[in-house]
């Protein structure tokens, strides 16, 4: 599914499905992807190590395969949206986001690339631009053009109904891992003051007609996100998957073949 399809689906009330992708550095996947059933992934550009030739390799592979391929930019800065832009990214996912200033240029780098200082603090703030064909040059340039912003913390949270009102946001993105510690529960998803939080952010973004994405990794989590109305859903990521696979064949083989269980342990990070 391309980007302006999912924005198509989302806008009308549906959901679309992906995962992040943590791990994958080669295009030798994309053979097997195209099978995968998924609409989107995440590149993970976060807590993973790639440079700028490894994330256009990947969303060339992803692109060719009819998935739509976001970036998860390192930080909040409008450099780094550029930068996966320019790398071929349908969109992106700006984490750990906070400052209001921060989120605005970063959206309006998201939506008016590659137009840069002073004429797109213009366009953003007032409106206005070099011309009419300007606008719409870059309005066509980016056409399904996807900005997602992390509300990772408590103080995100707490300034929740301010971020919804900057313009062009397209979807809200909540880190589990993030958001349980800086609540001080790590990880413990299942916490009502969790839930709560889960719950408002859900019914605030979808009143401003955003849809929420939570990256849960396992299918208890990932299903109780869809029962509060997460939309936007990304579940697991390819490590993650790829290990439970593993576990749950080899299990399976062991028993028939009479051999001795053997304990399956969480080794992948939770990020």
């Amino acid at each position: 599914m391309d980007a302006v399809k999912i924005k198509e689906t989302l806008d009308r009330g549906g959901m679309v499905f992906g995962c992040m992708i943590s791990a994958m550095g080669t295009i030798r996947f994309q053979r097997a992807l195209a099978g995968s059933t998924l609409d989107f992934v995440i590149i993970d550009c976060e807590h993973g190590s790639r440079d700028r030739k490894e994330i256009q390799e990947l969303t060339t592979m992803f692109r060719a395969i009819d998935i739509a391929p976001l970036v998860r930019v390192p930080v909040p800065m409008a450099h780094y949206v550029a930068m996966a832009k320019d790398a071929g990214a349908a969109g992106v996912l700006v984490p750990y986001c906070e400052d209001l200033d921060e989120i605005r240029a970063c959206v309006a780098t998201g939506k008016y690339h590659p137009m840069k200082g002073e004429y797109l603090r213009r366009a953003v703030a007032e409106g206005k631009f070099p011309s009419p064909k300007t606008k719409e040059y870059l309005e066509n340039r980016n056409r399904g053009s996807i900005v997602i912003i992390g509300i990772e913390s408590e103080p995100a949270f707490k300034n929740l109904d301010a971020i919804l009102d900057i313009p062009l946001i397209d979807a809200i993105f909540i880190g589990p891992n993030d958001m349980t510690t800086s609540l001080g529960i790590p990880d413990d998803w299942a916490n009502p003051k969790y839930l709560d939080v889960l719950k408002t952010v859900i019914r605030k973004s979808e009143a401003k007609g955003m849809p929420v994405m939570i990256h849960q990794s396992t299918m208890e989590s990932s299903i109780r996100a869809i029962e509060l109305g997460a939309r936007f859903v990304m579940h697991s990521s390819d490590v993650r998957l790829m290990v439970a696979a593993m576990q749950e064949q080899f299990a399976e083989l062991r028993k028939v073949a009479g051999a001795r269980a053997v304990s399956a342990r969480d080794t992948a990070e939770t990020v």
